[in-house]
């Protein structure tokens, strides 16, 4: 492992500290990359364009401030801790409200349901958190080890930041608020575990203890300040297990509602479109040609299987294509 000297802990400080007036290099460099990156991630979510939204992640700079919160937290340099969560409270805020302003301008009639950006966005559960403690590992290890700092784009796309802040102005603008404080808790997520993993990485390659013996001021690390900062992973991580948990009792409804729901179908000639379970309430899709199929049969074959306790909602279009063979005068659905 290569020896951390004092040059690193004065270059980390350079990187992450946002210091200076709002008219600064430093300070308009990171609000102008963010309201961008806002603008970016906003658009790309609406066009429901994943390359445009990557881009949005790359140049986005809240990365830098959330790492500038864990080397404070090391140091224990308040006025540099209170700064930086300033700034990821203060440039989360911005970039919801620029999602906000763009989702009342260009909103779909259907609120963005079906837009794949904003649904893998709102349901975050613990695997994000894994993910999130991983990437943000990378990203400690990557800015103490300056022969790697390469990977630090991949870390930019491989952490949510600003999508999911642009999902949440979105979906506000909508009035889906459920669905936008999912999305917040995903971004939460990242956060707490960008700082609490940066924070024991920077404290592994003893960087606290390097500033001290070289005479760079350091503060009075206390234990509470620590536990606090793990205690936001804790925080995070009980939300997270109950969406796993419901996302996991979502699929095992679906799983039984499937065969059900095909075979109720099948019997009268239509086919079933598309099977989906949230929050425990079970949506159908189904075509078929006239006369419509039932739904109360459909809800007394789930009721029969045991599944009465689940919410039906069944959407019928009557339609679908027709196969009219050569020389006969009779024409058959087209099985969808």
């Amino acid at each position: 492992m290569p020896k951390t000297t004092l040059a690193d802990v004065e270059r980390m400080t350079d990187a992450l500290y946002i210091d200076g007036p709002f008219t600064g290099a430093k300070s308009s460099k990171f609000w102008i990359l963010l309201v961008l990156a806002g603008i970016i991630a906003t658009a790309g979510v609406i066009a429901d364009s994943t390359a445009t939204v990557i881009g949005a992640m790359i140049v986005a700079p809240l990365m830098t401030p959330i790492l500038g919160t864990a080397l404070a937290v090391v140091l224990a340099d308040h006025r540099h801790m209170v700064r930086s969560v300033a700034l990821v409270a203060g440039g989360a805020l911005i970039v919801i409200a620029i999602a906000f302003l763009l989702g009342v301008i260009d909103s779909p009639v259907n609120a963005f349901q079906g837009n794949s950006q904003i649904e893998g966005r709102i349901s975050p559960g613990l695997i994000d958190l894994v993910a999130a403690l991983a990437t943000g590992t990378v990203g400690a290890f990557a800015l103490v080890r300056s022969d790697i700092s390469d990977t630090l784009p991949g870390v930019a796309i491989a952490i949510s930041l600003v999508p999911p802040l642009a999902v949440v102005g979105l979906l506000l603008s909508v009035q889906r608020y459920s669905d936008a404080m999912g999305a917040l808790l995903l971004f939460a997520t990242n956060v707490a575990a960008i700082i609490a993993t940066g924070a024991i990485v920077l404290l592994l390659y003893r960087i606290r203890s390097i500033a001290e013996d070289n005479g760079y001021p350091v503060g009075v690390l206390r234990g509470r300040t620590l536990f606090l900062v793990m205690g936001l992973v804790v925080i995070v991580a009980i939300p997270l297990a109950v969406g796993s948990a419901a996302v996991a009792r979502d699929q095992l409804l679906e799983a039984k509602v499937r065969p059900i729901a095909v075979a109720w179908a099948a019997v009268n000639d239509w086919t079933v479109t598309e099977i989906a379970v949230r929050d425990g309430v079970v949506a159908v899709a189904a075509i078929g040609a006239p006369p419509d199929v039932k739904p109360e049969e459909l809800r007394k074959l789930l009721n029969d299987k045991g599944i009465a306790n689940a919410d039906l909602a069944v959407v019928l279009a009557t339609g679908g294509g027709r196969l009219c063979p050569a020389g006969s005068e009779i024409c058959h659905a087209i099985a969808q």
